[in-house]
């Protein structure tokens, strides 16, 4: 695999885990899901890996790469949906590490990667991409138990092209071809590969499981600024910054009571004053909706008279109770919602929140998590609350 140009080497945020990722009946090896997040050389990453469990909480301080690595994961995923590389990054040259130098062609660049875990067994990707002076994917690595099942390489810098090369098994060892550079090549295997050999369906079944693994994932960061306005009807699909929750609350309330009931018992905690419901009312003639706790009193609080806490830990608790038909994430429709394991991204999920909230936040995503179809990677700038919750992996970064 092409590399990009290397930086030179500097201390990287080194993750410590202090708790284990096995969390027993949680870790259910048929649902394909990423087990580590591979920072080669990104941003202000330098050979750092990240190994994920069911609930991991990225801890530091500001500037300690946390939200990069969520950014870097979020990328993996939308590449693993068949984004076009320019699209993922629209500044490519902030993903390159800091002190990279350029080479004699004045290219930088940087690389990511993964390791998804499922039915295949560990499967890993790596990527590298040049950055400068245009955007290209100039290598990739698809591999499983030391077998490389396929491997692009920029050859000729005047095409918009890599070589591939997938690992076959057959009559020839190997089918080469040319993949376009803007696009991951693991995506676009299952139509490429006739699946005619033993190697080639081997192939398959390990894109198919890593692209399963990466397009599961939902990145959350509920505004609480845009949340306290009505909205109009919609498809009850929840946004990433779940503007739009009074929408999927006028949906979900009534296809889901159990879940919804769930959902009001965790209000009870994270919200001032009794709480005897939450639902969504018409408002304006009917033309939009609007989100209120019910007092049980007969009174009625909307949410733009909740505080920033409330309502970021409403959202939150909703995400985690729900799942892919209720959140606006492109997971793979062709695979069964049982052989799903949604991901959740979550940037600063301790922001705003008071102890409680925290507290009972933590506690319901260790409960949906170990059901195995919800994982949480969260960033947070002190774990020490999370101490002792059963199956939580603590990844610690600190400044160089």
């Amino acid at each position: 695999m092409t590399p990009p140009p290397a930086a030179p080497p500097r201390p990287a945020a080194a993750p410590l885990t202090h708790a284990p990722t096995d969390t027993g009946r949680a870790r259910r090896p048929g649902l394909p899901r990423v087990t580590e997040l591979l920072l080669s050389a990104f941003a202000g990453h330098r050979g750092t890996t990240f190994r994920l469990g069911e609930l991991t909480l990225l801890a530091g301080p500001s500037g300690t790469g946390k939200t990069t690595a969520l950014r870097a994961y979020e990328a993996l995923a939308r590449l693993g949906g068949g984004t076009e590389l320019g699209e993922v990054f629209p500044d490519p040259s902030a993903c390159v590490p800091e002190r990279a130098r350029p080479d004699a062609q004045r290219r930088r660049g940087f690389r990511i990667g993964c390791t998804a875990d499922g039915p295949e067994g560990p499967v890993r990707l790596e990527i590298a991409v040049q950055a400068e002076p245009e955007l290209r994917i100039v290598g990739e690595r698809l591999s499983a138990d030391g077998l490389v099942l396929l491997e692009t390489a920029l050859r000729d810098p005047s095409r918009r092209a890599v070589q591939a090369a997938w690992h076959t098994a057959g009559a020839t060892a190997v089918t080469r071809a040319p993949l376009p550079d803007d696009r991951l090549g693991t995506a676009l295997l299952p139509l490429r590969v006739a699946g005619t050999t033993a190697g080639q369906l081997r192939v398959l079944a390990a894109a198919e499981q890593m692209l399963v693994a990466l397009r599961s994932v939902f990145p959350c960061d509920p505004r609480p600024g845009r949340m306290r306005e009505p909205v109009p009807v919609g498809g009850g699909r929840l946004l990433p910054g779940c503007e739009n929750l009074a929408d999927v609350l006028w949906r979900t309330r009534a296809e889901c009571t159990r879940r919804h009931a769930l959902l009001v018992d965790a209000m009870r905690v994270g919200c001032a004053g009794p709480v005897a419901d939450l639902l969504a009312e018409p408002f304006a003639g009917g033309r939009l909706v609007r989100a209120v706790l019910d007092r049980g009193d007969g009174a009625r609080t909307t949410l733009r008279r909740l505080g920033d806490g409330e309502l970021r830990y409403t959202a939150l608790a909703l995400v985690l109770l729900t799942g892919p038909g209720v959140l606006e994430a492109d997971v793979p429709g062709e695979v069964p919602a049982a052989l799903q394991c949604l991901t959740v991204l979550a940037d600063g999920l301790d922001r705003a929140l008071d102890p409680a909230q925290r507290a009972a936040l933590l506690a319901l995503a260790a409960r949906m998590c170990e059901r195995g179809h919800i994982r949480l990677v969260g960033a947070v700038s002190d774990a020490t609350w999370a101490a002792g919750v059963p199956g939580a992996t603590v990844v610690h970064l600190r400044r160089d």
